[in-house]
């Protein structure tokens, strides 16, 4: 019996240190409907605005896949916005030139996952 109550003891222990997670900068975040959490974006100067698109190959589906790369897009400094069209296997970017290029935003796509399933192409800017 007592080591039932240690065991049970440790788990609970375990479990409140580990599920623990640091506090997030509630001045730069936005929750959404859905009770996902975005960071607002700094507004960027119209000279330094620049959009890219490219093609994605590796998505599966519209929710799972798409929507991951989108937000993986949408939450990198300098990006205003990011839309990728899973029928289309495309994303379009506007971000901010002097914080990111189309090189490193093809670069996050195809570091999203495993690093290994997301093959960027015919990137244009």
């Amino acid at each position: 019996m007592k080591f039932t109550k240690i065991i049970t003891a440790l788990a609970i222990s375990g479990l409140v240190l580990v599920s623990c997670k640091k506090e997030e900068d509630k001045s730069l975040a936005v929750i959404n409907a859905d009770k996902t959490v975005t960071k607002e974006h700094k507004a960027i100067a119209p000279e330094n605005v620049q959009t890219a698109s490219f093609t994605i190959e590796g998505m599966t589906c519209a929710v799972g896949c798409a929507k991951t790369i989108e937000k993986e897009l949408s939450n990198l400094e300098g990006v205003e916005k990011a839309a990728v069209d899973f029928d289309k296997k495309t994303a379009t970017v506007t971000f901010d030139k002097t914080i990111q290029n189309p090189e490193s935003l093809t670069k996050v796509v195809q570091e999203t996952g495993d690093g290994k399933t997301y093959k960027t192409s015919n990137v244009k800017s």
